[in-house]
């Protein structure tokens, strides 16, 4: 198509939307709900309402159709029965409207003969017209940094990341999930059918936008895949991918087909891809944003060699077989560090060496943060996850200082040195337990030191940024 940079900015930055097709009752998810959630927000441009039998709709002014508007819009936003899509098109074309996002379903993903025609019309509409859409069948653009939020985390929080996603729910559920752990989104896109815009040409776009660091993508189908294979591979040298491919099982599949209407290909063709590209590859929410975190907010590791810091026999034997799993290290620590170990620490009741098992980590702050200086300095280390324990009468603690504030300063200023991250063991049916954990990994997250709920998981997004750095650089 030979888009530019400008033509898909404007989705995302637009001074001016109209909502085609906004009810004046029934506040279910479309053109009315959409409406409101920029008013409540507060979105800084200009709202026009379409509606021909109605005058004034949540406080704005009302227009019948799209011909008598005072301007043309940045953005149409289509919100009509799948028959109509076609003549709104149409007029689009006709007032020299070009940015189109059609919410509407109905189309190819009915799996019926008239949703296939309809979408084919849609097609041929945008394509005679040189009508840029997005969709149909989808939730369309997303950008805290635009106030433009009629879906997912509201307010939101500005970011790193750029979202490319064929399922509304799913992008919907990131956007909440990562702003809830301190990575904001800096443009989404819910992609849908993909009638006229693809997941490459988003894909082409994220890869030119400075402010797009990070890129997720959750694909069920491609139209284009020798193109995505060629960008994707370019894309990743400068930028993560991290692709959570949906219709792996053969029920999966056949899912995505009346999702979105697309074929969803073999997984072991998807794997193939992702080993040649460079795209880091992912099969579940958390595992997606656990890599997300990993990307956003830690440099390339200098090995696979993890050095494991907690409390426990049985959590340093487990945790080590977890780790080594999932394809990490657990290396010897080199002689000095040993040296300064055994030097330092209380023998009773500890293990010296990888993992760590030494009570002290979790109470003095002095010590652990003199430990990562040493571990920082150790060419056996790579990187480092740190446990730490919710204070609770199953370990009989006692009531103490808090020493986290100081670790996350700590880490603020040293962390970068290797990429470090935490476990905070909190799963289970005690739910003062979970709250207590959720609010510590938070106060880590939020500092943009990456916190997860079990070592298993820290695990495989070590992993990912392990594999993805050394594809590139051979580390």
């Amino acid at each position: 198509m030979g888009l530019r940079k400008a033509d898909l900015k404007q989705f995302f930055s637009p001074k001016s939307i109209a909502i085609v097709g906004v009810p004046r009752k029934d506040y279910r998810f479309g053109g009315l709900s959409y409406l409101g959630k920029f008013k409540e927000y507060g979105f800084p441009g200009r709202l026009y309402p379409i509606n021909p039998n109605a005058t004034e709709i949540l406080g704005f002014k009302v227009y019948p159709d799209l011909s008598s508007l005072p301007e043309v819009p940045d953005l149409a936003i289509i919100c009509v029965a799948a028959r109509h899509v076609p003549e709104i098109l149409e007029e689009c074309a006709r007032i020299g409207l070009r940015h189109i996002h059609i919410l509407s379903s109905g189309f190819k993903e009915m799996g019926t003969e008239e949703g296939d025609t309809l979408e084919q019309r849609v097609t041929a509409i945008s394509n005679e017209n040189g009508l840029l859409v997005i969709g149909p069948n989808c939730m369309g653009p997303y950008s805290p940094s635009g106030r433009l939020t009629p879906w997912g985390a509201i307010p939101g929080m500005s970011g790193p990341l750029g979202i490319i996603s064929q399922s509304g729910g799913l992008a919907q559920r990131l956007t909440e999930y990562t702003c809830s752990l301190g990575v904001g989104v800096e443009k989404a896109v819910s992609i849908g059918n993909t009638a006229v815009l693809s997941a490459v040409d988003y894909l082409e776009f994220m890869a030119r936008d400075e402010k797009v660091r990070v890129i997720a993508m959750y694909l069920e189908s491609i139209k284009d895949g020798a193109r995505l294979f060629h960008l994707a591979k370019e894309v990743s040298q400068e930028k993560p991918i991290i692709l959570w491919k949906g219709g792996e099982t053969e029920v999966g599949a056949s899912t995505a087909a009346s999702h979105t209407g697309g074929m969803a290909g073999e997984m072991k063709i998807w794997e193939a891809f992702c080993r040649q590209t460079g795209v880091v590859l992912v099969r579940s929410m958390d595992e997606w944003v656990d890599a997300i975190m990993a990307f956003s907010f830690l440099n390339a590791p200098t090995g696979k060699g993890v050095f494991l810091i907690g409390g426990g026999g049985g959590n340093s034997v487990s945790n080590s077989d977890l780790c080594i799993r999932d394809g990490l290290d657990i290396p010897p620590l080199s002689e000095p560090t040993m040296e300064w170990l055994q030097r330092g620490g209380p023998a009773a009741g500890s293990i010296f060496g990888n993992p760590l098992d030494m009570w002290q980590t979790f109470f003095d702050p002095e010590y652990l943060t003199e430990l990562l200086h040493m571990a920082y300095k150790d060419p056996c280390v790579g990187m480092i996850i740190v446990d730490r324990l919710i204070i609770r009468k199953a370990f009989h603690m006692p009531e103490s200082l808090d020493p986290n504030p100081q670790l996350i300063e700590f880490l603020k200023k040293e962390g970068h040195l290797k990429p470090t991250v935490i476990t905070v063991d909190s799963d289970g049916g005690d739910l003062d337990l979970a709250s207590k954990g959720t609010v510590m990994r938070a106060e880590f997250c939020r500092a943009k030191i990456p916190a997860y709920p079990s070592l298993q998981r820290a695990a495989r997004a070590l992993i990912h940024l392990h594999r993805y750095h050394l594809h590139f650089t051979g580390l």
